[in-house]
């Protein structure tokens, strides 16, 4: 089946479809919403991850055929209550580039010793306007003195994974799918998802 989804970032769509090649047991493919570029953005005034995912689920699976998926993720430090939380991809500002986000979060920490910090990702299921489930994902880790690594997009450069010795950008997008929140969140999604469809439905 077609599983529909509403990102125009590219580093998200490639996450989205390796989840559900590695985990939608060969039934399930994931597909730009049709038309999204035409569609007016759903405006993001959630106050948690949660809220985000499910506002833009619900609005944008109003235009979709079949079942759709929207997910908010974003990095929480400690030192810095939390932020930059639901704000994570406009930190600098709005249209920041990863590279703005990143400068600034360092800049925030300079002198931190205290560099804990935490990415989260809420994914929201819906159909034709109607909630269906929610699936959390949370990996702890650190921030670290400067960016590390070329893969991965956002803050991936600077979130040093203990248990690997390494930070998000150091990593193969598989190694980094299989601990990660997004990674954790996608999974739980993509396995409910086909355990719904009809034992009879054909493999992709």
């Amino acid at each position: 089946m077609i599983l529909y989804c509403a990102t125009t970032n590219p580093g998200k769509l490639r996450e989205f479809r390796q989840a559900a090649e590695a985990y939608g047991r060969g039934r399930i493919q994931v597909e730009v919403l049709p038309g999204l570029e035409g569609i007016p953005p759903c405006e993001e005034t959630g106050r948690t991850f949660e809220e985000n995912a499910v506002q833009k689920a619900l609005y944008y699976s109003a235009w979709a055929p079949g079942l759709l998926f929207a997910e908010d993720s974003g990095l929480e430090v400690d030192a810095l209550g939390g932020a930059p939380g639901v704000l994570s991809a406009r930190f600098a500002g709005p249209g920041a580039t990863d590279e703005a986000n990143n400068r600034l979060l360092l800049e925030k920490l300079r002198g931190v010793t205290q560099r804990t910090a935490r990415f989260v990702c809420v994914a929201a299921l819906a159909e034709r306007g109607r909630l269906l489930r929610t699936f959390r994902g949370v990996v702890e880790g650190r921030i670290a003195d400067e960016p590390r690594g070329q893969n991965g997009f956002g803050y991936d450069p600077l979130f040093y994974y203990e248990p690997f010795g390494a930070t998000f950008g150091e990593v193969s997008a598989e190694r980094k799918m299989s601990v990660s929140h997004r990674g954790q969140a996608l999974r739980q999604l993509m396995e409910w998802v086909a355990t719904q469809l009809p034992a009879g439905t054909a493999r992709l």
